[in-house]
């Protein structure tokens, strides 16, 4: 399926303004907003007979097949709204797969028979024109209207209910379907599979349900949309298994590599100017065919010469597993299809780690060995963009505290250097740090007993946590086993920042969770054990033998962030650190169990969950691009936070370019409205950093939003005592926390995000958002020309709606072309 995110974010900086700046040392609605029945009517009416002629012109046809009469919809449904208010029994309207979207509505496919059409339509339209009831006015068919936010021809996706990137795209992709058939058609089913020359599994590999009969189903793509359109017999879709097992554990060595060379074959492989990961680890085996290409001889380094570049080390075969992730992801997604690859970034290893047999460096000279490792790679490509990716953590040491080494990472980070100027600003990608895996499992304990280990809690780095989707277990021998996770709950191996409690400075880490592996316990729930089939495919050292192994922990998560911040750096060439940091945790979105333990939770209680999944699971689709109703506007920017006098210098203003308009006709419709705030400080590690945040950070920055009931003035005189006649006087202005997600405790580190929900026609009247400066250890403590040093940030801001019929960004882009004054003010009280 082609993503809907295919339009470039909105720079915003033509609508900044600079203020002279003083400090001023300062869940979701329960029911629904009734509709306007004769716009909603309408709405769908006209929806209904697209979507109805759009399927029947479009609907895949074979002439070995009579499709049953009738049409399939894809019908959107309201939050908590309940599929089954779709079902008419004696109007055979059938309602088949449910999903949740992103923003939680319900999709919904609904089999609408011949003869039911003009039922739907009459329903639709006495909704419209019919006579209220008499007891509480209410239009007919209510309920079952109401809820329904869109109607759309149904496709291959809409029961699809699986990770979407695991859905093949070619017509021709041929995988093991799991088909969720209703009971009574089995045999119909099977007879279908056969006229098409699809191959169903056997009886005794189906599974039965009280409703369903799921049957595995080799086929492509195109076939499976024949079987489900013809028969209302389908109603729902998966991939039957996708794990490396095959790949691992069936193929002998000699099968391995013919899997691997062909796909080094249809891999385009990147030149030399493009974006790198830089892999700070036990050096990488370049022999093999999926690495070779796109490593250089020439990009191998160590940090001591008599280390060797090879990967050998405390962990041997860990650098060469890190490079697949890194490079191409999990390899299973890459094996099982036949398209083409192109590969936008490269590979790069310093090897900061010994060989067996040589002394280990103490742990104090993690720092300078980490900052020679940056060093040594920049000297020999001074011109190339690069992401650095470390998964070696102090085992056992907490980041409680800020510790030498993480302190290097934040220097490096910022470009800090001993003389007057400074490095560029670079981006580094840490590892939260595994936790223990016992094998029996009452040795197991909760992820929040083990903290994220140093140097992960440095402020500027991305520190990746690991959750996972993994939960099919495909060995025989572990047949009597369960994950021990759930899907979308945090990895068995990852560490959390839960007990870093004490004071309001810790950063919030991990930043994102990626795919980091589950385990499998037994049916006692006596031994746990590591798996395959739970695990990642990735590139193994031993290329004769085992090209390919399994792969799993916070390594394999920090890898594919890795991964990840390199493909944003090569679609966007102009994008600082700072912005591709900020767009990665953007783009991160919380999976439904995270939500599940988020959003009944009070405000506080919910920024502490951000100490176990940080802000979610990034993909790249969200971070690198814009949809019409989900879009991102952009602001890279310097900002001079202090004055010689050691007062406070600047803040800026953003005029948001919200279109009166289309927000308007929006109305009470929900919106998302999310703000991201990325820079990297320069820190002063000691004792009294770890207790006071400004003794740390080199300055601080924050975002703050006008009010809905807010002037404009008001505004600038509440966040900016410099726009008061009287600076001791604040004025009178109503609190508005309800909507945000997140606390001002939220706020602590150099990365800044929070949510927030509500009418649409609000934001009209929160349309100025002010970047100010905070303390930090420049202003006091630095000599005249540090402070008045500049610095850079980033800010992202995203607004994301639900309807799919809008278009946000095209009306946000003509007011950007036609930039107005941000001294106009707007009318508040929506």
């Amino acid at each position: 399926m082609a993503s809907k995110y295919t339009l470039p974010h909105i720079n915003i900086e033509s609508r900044r303004e600079r203020a002279d700046f003083k400090s001023t040392n300062e869940r979701f609605p329960g029911s629904p907003p009734p509709r306007d029945r004769q716009k909603h009517g309408a709405l769908l009416r006209g929806q209904l007979l697209s979507a109805v002629s759009d399927f029947e012109q479009e609907r895949p046809r074979d002439e070995r097949v009579t499709s049953e009469p009738g049409v399939y919809l894809e019908i959107e449904l309201r939050p908590n709204s309940n599929p089954d208010s779709l079902e008419k029994k004696r109007s055979h309207l059938k309602p088949a797969s449910a999903k949740l979207d992103a923003s939680e509505n319900r999709i919904v496919g609904l089999f609408v028979p011949e003869e039911a059409k003009d039922v739907l339509e009459s329903i639709l339209t006495d909704y419209q024109t019919g006579e209220l009831t008499e007891k509480g006015q209410n239009p007919p068919n209510k309920p079952f209207v109401e809820p329904i936010e869109a109607i759309r021809k149904a496709r291959l996706e809409t029961f699809w209910t699986d990770d979407l990137e695991a859905l093949p795209q070619n017509p021709s992709d041929t995988i093991w379907w799991e088909v969720w058939c209703v009971k009574s058609a089995e045999e119909e089913l099977d007879a279908l599979a056969e006229k098409l020359d699809a191959r169903c599994a056997p009886a005794e590999q189906r599974l039965i349900f009280p409703e369903h009969v799921v049957i595995p189903v080799l086929t492509t793509r195109a076939t499976i949309e024949l079987m489900l359109f013809a028969r209302f017999s389908i109603t729902e879709l998966r991939r039957a298994t996708d794990t490396p097992v095959f790949f691992i554990d069936d193929l002998n060595p000699d099968e391995q590599i013919e899997w691997t060379d062909e796909l080094a074959d249809r891999i385009e492989w990147p030149g030399t100017d493009v974006p790198a990961v830089c892999l700070l680890d036990t050096g990488v085996n370049r022999a093999h065919s999926l690495i070779e290409p796109a490593l250089s001889p020439d990009d191998l380094y160590s940090v001591r010469p008599e280390w060797g570049v090879d990967d050998t080390g405390p962990r041997p075969g860990h650098g060469t597993q890190m490079a697949g992730i890194a490079l191409h992801g999990d390899l299973v997604h890459r094996l099982k299809t036949a398209d083409p690859i192109q590969l936008t970034h490269r590979l790069e290893s310093v090897k900061i780690l010994p060989p067996p047999g040589m002394e280990k460096p103490e742990e104090r000279f993690y720092g300078p060995i980490t900052k020679s490792a940056v060093s040594i790679a920049e000297i020999g490509r001074p011109n190339r963009r690069r992401v650095f990716c470390m998964a070696v953590t102090n085992e056992d040491i907490s980041g409680t505290q800020p510790s030498t080494w993480s302190a290097a990472l934040d220097q490096e980070v910022a470009g800090v250097t001993v003389g007057d100027e400074r490095a560029p600003r670079r981006l580094i990608v840490v590892s939260a740090g595994n936790a223990p895996n016992p094998i029996m499992f009452d040795e197991i304990q909760h992820a929040d007993t083990y903290p994220i280990e140093d140097p992960a809690q440095a402020w500027n780095v991305v520190t990746v946590g690991g959750y996972t989707d993994k939960i099919h277990i495909e060995e025989p021998e572990l047949a009597d086993h369960a994950p021990l996770a759930e899907a979308g709950d945090l990895s068995p191996f990852t560490r959390t920042s839960t007990q870093w409690t004490l004071g309001r400075n810790r950063p919030f880490k991990p930043d994102i969770v990626m795919e980091a592996g589950n385990r499998a316990v037994d049916a006692s729930r006596t031994t746990v054990v590591d798996t395959t089939s739970l695990s990642v495919a990735t590139s193994g050292p031993d290329v004769d033998r085992k090209p390919l192994v399994p792969f799993r922990a916070t390594s394999a998560a920090t890898a594919e962030a890795a991964r990840l911040a390199s493909r944003l750096m090569a679609a966007n060439p102009d994008y600082w650190p700072e912005t591709i940091r900020a767009l990665m945790i953007h783009g991160a979105e919380w999976t439904e169990r995270m939500r599940f333990a988020l959003d009944p939770l009070g405000k506080t209680d919910a920024a502490n969950l951000l100490r176990h999944f940080g802000y979610g699971v990034p993909t790249l689709e969200r971070a690198v691009a814009s949809a019409e109703n989900h879009l991102a506007l952009v602001a890279q920017s310097e900002i001079q936070p202090y004055s010689a006098s050691s007062g406070f210098e600047e803040c800026h203003y953003y005029d948001l370019p919200w279109p009166r308009q289309a927000l308007e006709a929006l109305g009470d419709e929900e919106v998302k409205l999310k703000i991201t705030l990325s820079y990297f400080i320069d820190p002063n590690p000691g004792a009294l950093a770890s207790l006071d945040p400004y003794r740390y950070q080199s300055f601080g920055l924050r975002f703050d939003l006008r009010r809905r009931l807010e002037s404009l003035d008001t505004f600038k005189k509440r966040v900016n005592a410099d726009e008061r006649e009287d600076p001791r006087r604040k004025p009178a202005t109503q609190t508005d926390t309800d909507n945000w997600r997140f606390p001002d405790a939220a706020s602590s580190g150099s990365l800044h995000c929070n949510e927030w929900t509500g009418p649409a026609a609000w934001l009209l009247a929160r349309n100025v958002l002010c970047v100010k400066p905070v303390g930090g250890w420049w202003k006091n403590r630095a000599d005249k020309q540090t402070r008045q040093q500049k610095t850079r940030y980033a800010l992202v801001v995203s607004v994301k709606t639900s309807r799919t019929d809008v278009t946000l960004h095209t009306d946000i882009n003509a007011v950007v072309s036609g930039t107005v004054p941000i001294s106009q003010d707007v009318e508040v009280g929506f």
